[in-house]
């Protein structure tokens, strides 16, 4: 008899991969990818994932004790993966697993370790030391909502401002922004005149910051005109990306 399943979503998701001589059967624990946090409402056209948002945190050495700003937050991933640190709120939280569909599961230890990280979780700042902020309002609804999502909406400030008129937070910390990166000619036509002005911002309002951005867009070093202290080569995707990092001080434009 043939069992009746949903095929689009089951309760359990089993993949056999075949060969002239094997099969290989996976039952999959985790239900939708890892990266999938379950707080996220509403994002962009290309969001950037949750864990390579969390793995770009990692990267720039940012701590909660420091200031963090993302002045083209988007959907808000960096700005709620980077309060989820500072709360200590594990990733998963918000989120159900494949796991818990299977005949062996222990809903009571279950909950007993979902309440020892819940009992982690660390109240906000009187005073946020995460910004986020973004030009189209559209951007920052987005960003504030999947913040009250993921419970860490206290933990940020978030506001609209255009990037090359806003003022730094705090007098030194840490940018991470993902600035947009188009492949149509017009996109990389605009973003070679918006990159300049990028550096000027950069030197007139955050001397004492670093600055990092992830972008596919290989030119931003040369076109911004400020010294790359580093760049780590990383995959947005299938698209091949670099994470930049600048010293920002006070002065003259290095030479691109």
């Amino acid at each position: 008899m043939r069992p009746s399943i949903d095929k689009r979503l089951p309760d359990v998701r089993v993949s056999a991969y075949l060969t002239d001589r094997d099969a290989t059967i996976y039952v999959d624990t985790s239900g939708e990818p890892l990266f999938k946090r379950g707080y996220r409402r509403d994002a962009e056209e290309a969001p950037l994932r949750e864990n390579l948002a969390a793995g770009l945190l990692a990267l720039a050495g940012w701590t909660p004790e420091s200031p963090l700003l993302d002045p083209m937050c988007g959907s808000g991933t960096i700005a709620v993966e980077a309060a989820l640190i500072a709360a200590d709120r594990a990733p998963g939280l918000a989120r159900t697993f494949g796991f818990q569909k299977l005949a062996w599961f222990d809903g009571p230890a279950w909950q007993r370790l979902k309440q020892t990280a819940r009992d982690r979780v660390r109240n906000a700042p009187g005073e946020p030391t995460i910004f986020a902020s973004d030009l189209a309002e559209g951007a920052v609804a987005k960003t504030q909502v999947n913040l009250r999502a993921a419970q860490v909406d206290a933990f940020v400030r978030v506001e609209r401002a255009d990037f090359l008129a806003r003022a730094a937070p705090a007098t030194r910390g840490i940018l991470l922004a993902n600035p947009p990166y188009g492949v149509r000619l017009a996109d990389q036509d605009q973003l070679a005149r918006f990159y300049p002005l990028l550096g000027d911002a950069l030197k007139q309002h955050f001397p004492g910051w670093t600055a990092f951005f992830f972008t596919g867009d290989l030119r931003l070093p040369k076109l911004i005109h400020l010294k790359v202290a580093r760049k780590t080569p990383l995959f947005n995707g299938g698209l091949e990306c670099r994470l930049f990092e600048f010293p920002i001080v006070a002065g003259r434009h290095a030479p691109g």
